[in-house]
């Protein structure tokens, strides 16, 4: 990201710059995870694994969805990537091809339409505004629809908005989706224990296990237990997809770290405790970051349900001027100022393919998250 890159440029000067742009949690690896990777390195752990994951890694997947979810699932329906990125591509890979149509609420993470057009698929990008809470309806994916579609892919909780679909919500999607069969539905649910409602996650197959066959659900452990350089995603769908995915996975990356399969078990089987406490702290800074943000001149933001970013509108300052004379006229120019002016790195709703926002991470101290805000409210301030 241009910002984002930027702002590194500027720390390496030596600016002092508070960066809200990274996408991951700002929290050490919990300890018992990491042990476990020393443990599997002593014990030899250190050779090839199956291209779908270890056994015991796979195992844990199909727990940790019987458990969370309430979905059962074999052990060949489930395929380990690089990440959650990487299952996410290897299934677009192994399903779309050109004139094929993928269907994306926006705001939508980046990566999505790209890996789409690198399958020579067309993204279909559907807005979906604040007044229907970031989220997508059943009326607006049926417009969407076509007789080219091939996917659907929802994020809940999304990453930029944090927006989380309800059991009422995710029904009637799936009440439109089974009059479409030749649909699947991708499920990204990298954040789904990053949610402040203290529910359940809703899983589309637990509610409508007709879904089951032209499903894949997505998930990885890089959020939850702060082990995003782990690399580890994982897919839980009909057999005839993931063994499609692996193939693919094998004349590419082949099997992921096999000591990074070992931390992931760790994780997915052993304590909790970590995940709730991060949610806590979360969940804090989050309303710290809303109450500042609604203060700020300029900007308003709703409250995200969950994920650690917030996603305020930039509106009010599109069209002002700055000191130097320039006119902020979108939300990327926003961002730019914010960043020259307050030192504060922030991405721009264009990114996320719905504007006029700006994406802030919450994934760092409060103390920042304040010192942010107050540099935010100095520079909205000297707006013309």
């Amino acid at each position: 990201m241009v910002a984002r890159d930027r702002a590194r440029r500027l720390q390496a000067e030596g600016r002092d710059i508070i960066d809200l742009t990274a996408g991951e949690p700002d929290f050490d690896t919990p300890k018992h995870i990491s042990e476990a990777v020393a443990a599997a390195l002593a014990a030899g752990e250190t050779r090839y694994t199956p291209v779908n994951g270890t056994i015991t890694l796979r195992k844990a997947i199909v727990a940790k969805l019987a458990r969370e979810y309430g979905v059962r699932y074999e052990l060949d329906q489930i395929a380990v990537g690089c990440g959650a990125k990487q299952v996410i591509y290897n299934a677009l890979a192994a399903t779309v091809g050109e004139g094929d149509e993928v269907i994306i609420p926006a705001p939508y993470w980046v990566s999505y339409p790209d890996m789409v057009l690198a399958c020579d698929g067309t993204p279909v990008v559907v807005p979906c505004g604040e007044t229907a809470g970031f989220k997508l309806t059943a009326e607006a994916l049926e417009k969407a629809v076509t007789p080219k579609t091939r996917w659907v892919i929802l994020n809940s909780p999304c990453n930029p908005t944090g927006a989380f679909y309800s059991e009422g919500e995710m029904r009637a999607l799936i009440k439109m989706l089974l009059r479409y069969p030749q649909i699947a539905l991708m499920t990204d649910d990298i954040y789904d224990q990053i949610r402040f409602d203290g529910g359940a996650p809703v899983c589309p197959t637990a509610l409508e296990p007709e879904l089951g066959g032209r499903t894949l659900l997505v998930n990885g452990v890089s959020k939850t237990y702060a082990m995003t350089g782990f690399r580890i995603g994982y897919g839980a769908g009909p057999r005839a997809l993931i063994a499609a995915m692996n193939t693919i996975q094998s004349q590419s990356t082949s099997c992921v770290s096999s000591l990074s399969q070992a931390a992931a078990v760790a994780a997915l089987n052993g304590p909790q405790d970590f995940v709730a406490e991060a949610l806590a702290a979360y969940r804090q800074r989050r309303d710290r970051a809303v109450e500042l943000l609604n203060r700020v001149s300029g900007l308003s933001c709703q409250t995200p349900d969950g994920a650690f970013y917030v996603y305020p509108s930039c509106a009010g300052l599109i069209g002002k001027k700055t000191l130097e004379g320039r006119i902020l006229a979108t939300d990327f120019d926003v961002v730019m100022y914010f960043l020259d002016a307050a030192g504060v790195a922030t991405v721009d709703g264009a990114a996320y393919g719905l504007s006029p926002y700006l994406r802030l991470s919450i994934a760092t101290s409060i103390d920042k998250i304040d010192e942010a805000c107050a540099r935010l409210a100095r520079s909205c301030a000297a707006l013309n």
